[in-house]
């Protein structure tokens, strides 16, 4: 085991911390990364699918690597599910300079590239070393040389010393909520997780996206308690849904109101995230406090 794979057991990642380092030779540059979080299931692919298209749509080069064994993060993109970088890797029996591009790297709406890490089988592996080997085949391939954008769209709500590995490259992360109690407990978990990586790498929180949601209030309650804050809405719009079944993203849906509404904030969520934010300095709450913040009397 090389010094650079020695896990960090010293608290400086975050307090309770086992993280391994990243080398500075494995850092993404030249690209705004964002890292998408959130509850499982509150519709993170949706999110990051949309948010390239619509990048793309404002002539930005994009590319969105999938972070979850499903690998369906990307289907929209392409209309298919697409093979990932672990089970390239097993191909050839883990010998990466045996990789082409076009073995892991898929073209989608717009010119949108398209990786699926993968991740190991559920209690074998960390998924954090798929994500790393998937950075370092990007840059072995010059892949990210022309790329202005980078979306990684992060599994569920884990954010464990594997998952959490993508907020070792970016820039900002976009958490993902409802209007709802669960989602915006998870969210709290998240803030408290990104807080404590952003110590030692370039990360900072960006914001929360309001994600199939008739209302924000308690989004936005929780918001002032903690000095978050909310970037966009996204309504409980069933032209949602219907493009996720079509496996397209809103931006190739046929144009109808509803389409128009969730194209145009994608949009502007997009725009605000490359023209950058004001920095804020959000904080996590304690359990007990967010019970007794959110809901009715």
């Amino acid at each position: 085991m090389s010094p650079k794979d020695v896990p960090n057991l010293t608290g400086e990642d975050g307090e309770g911390s086992v993280q391994v380092h990243l080398d500075e030779s494995d850092r993404i540059t030249g690209a705004k990364v964002f890292a998408i979080y959130g509850k499982g299931g509150i519709g993170k692919s949706t999110t990051s699918s949309n948010l390239s298209a619509a990048f793309s749509i404002l002539g930005k080069r994009v590319l969105q690597i999938g972070c979850d064994p499903k690998h369906d993060s990307t289907f929209t993109l392409t209309g298919s599910l697409v093979p990932t970088v672990i089970d390239v890797l097993k191909d050839v029996d883990f010998h990466p300079e045996e990789l082409r591009p076009e073995d892991f790297v898929f073209e989608g709406f717009n010119g949108v590239m398209c990786v699926e890490a993968g991740g190991p089988p559920a209690g074998t592996g960390c998924g954090g070393y798929v994500v790393g080997q998937t950075v370092k085949l990007l840059k072995q391939h010059h892949l990210l040389d022309d790329t202005d954008v980078v979306i990684f769209d992060v599994l569920g709500d884990v954010v464990c010393g594997g998952f959490a590995a993508p907020l070792q490259h970016a820039d900002q992360a976009v958490v993902v909520t409802a209007n709802d109690f669960d989602s915006i407990y998870a969210m709290n978990r998240i803030i408290a997780a990104v807080q404590a990586k952003s110590k030692n790498y370039k990360v900072r929180l960006a914001g929360c996206v309001a994600n199939r949601s008739r209302a924000t209030d308690e989004v936005d309650r929780f918001c002032a308690a903690s000095d978050f804050r909310r970037l966009a809405h996204m309504p409980d719009l069933d032209a949602i849904r219907r493009s996720r079944l079509k496996k397209k993203t809103l931006f190739a849906m046929d144009d109808d109101p509803d389409v128009l509404i969730a194209r145009a904030e994608y949009l502007r969520l997009a725009q605000s995230l490359w023209d950058g934010l004001p920095p804020m300095s959000p904080h996590s709450l304690p359990d007990r406090e967010i019970f007794e913040l959110l809901g009715f009397d």
